[in-house]
């Protein structure tokens, strides 16, 4: 088969960059994402939320990623992120700059995700090579199963699939073969999420919000923290004029692990607890829910401890 047989069996247009070299060598296989696979909505809403978590994840190593497809593959970003996902550190030369350095490195931290994962490395869907290369669906089935391991709680679309077509190159020329591959899991009714009161708060009294979004510095959070505790805060501890998102998302840290330190974390303030895509990037973001979420669990508390009732404190009103 023919260059131009190539492009016409992807459907894709003369002017996408496919060169020819880019079929596989003879006796091997290489695989394409189909174009309207890749215009799918809930394909595109995937890469989204991906990309908003490990921004989350990674916001205090000013680290962003713009493409999962070309800012992944040399294996900077996934070292920082598996590192702060499993809790651990890789012997592995921080900054790479020529490609084979990059490559020892990139597969150091597939090595180190796979036994995480408990995947053998032949039943991976990823590989060095893959992801090294830049391919966008070996990327996206490395990551939902990092999220799914380590993050079980972030919201992923379900049921993604895409159309993958399998080119083969024989001594007759190229063999192409379509077929389907399921990116996520489907959701039944038991595991969707019940209905979030803080969704019902934000249709119900939206001008009610706004002022939460004065704790995104993190200064008043702390204060009300060490007022409500009882306890005092040096002020070396935290920046009482914070002047930029660093120092602010250092405020909003300390804040949320004096809060888990307390076990105020574990309080029911929605129907997945409230470390459901919980981050101090959230709150320094002025993402209202979060804040009020926090807000929510220390009310919780304090209500009780004062004694206005007896009953467990509910959804909020």
């Amino acid at each position: 088969m023919e260059t131009e047989s190539l492009y016409n069996l992807l459907q894709l247009p003369k002017q996408v960059d496919l060169p020819a070299e880019e079929a596989p060598p003879q006796g091997e296989k290489k695989k394409y994402l189909s174009p309207t696979s890749r215009k799918d909505p809930k394909f595109e809403e995937l890469q989204k939320v991906l990309m908003e978590w490990i921004n989350g994840m990674l916001l205090p190593e000013h680290i962003v990623v713009r493409s999962l497809e070309e800012d992944m593959f040399d294996g900077l970003i996934l070292h920082h992120l598996f590192q702060k996902l499993a809790a651990l550190k890789l012997e592995v030369e921080e900054i790479a700059l020529t490609a084979a350095s990059q490559r020892r490195k990139l597969a150091v931290v597939l090595e180190a995700a796979n036994r995480s994962l408990q995947v053998e490395e032949t039943q991976a869907k990823w590989s060095v090579d893959t992801i090294f290369n830049k391919d966008l669906l070996a990327t996206l089935h490395l990551l939902v199963a990092l999220a799914t391991r380590f993050q079980p709680s972030l919201q992923l679309p379900p049921s993604v699939q895409v159309e993958v077509i399998t080119i083969e190159s024989t001594k007759s020329g190229l063999k192409s073969e379509k077929s389907v591959e399921q990116i996520t899991e489907g959701s039944t009714d038991k595991d969707r999420p019940s209905k979030d009161v803080f969704d019902e708060l934000f249709k119900l009294a939206p001008e009610k919000v706004d002022a939460v979004k004065e704790f995104a510095d993190g200064v008043i959070l702390l204060l009300l923290i060490g007022q409500l505790e009882g306890f005092f805060l040096h002020l070396k501890e935290f920046h009482l004029t914070p002047s930029s998102p660093a120092e602010m998302l250092h405020n909003v840290t300390l804040a949320l692990e004096l809060l888990k330190d307390e076990g105020l974390l574990s309080y029911p303030v929605s129907p997945e607890g409230l470390t459901r895509r919980l981050w101090p990037a959230d709150i320094v973001n002025k993402d209202a829910k979060s804040t009020l979420r926090v807000l929510y669990s220390l009310f919780c508390k304090h209500k009780l401890n004062a004694g206005v009732d007896g009953s467990p404190c509910g959804a909020p009103s």
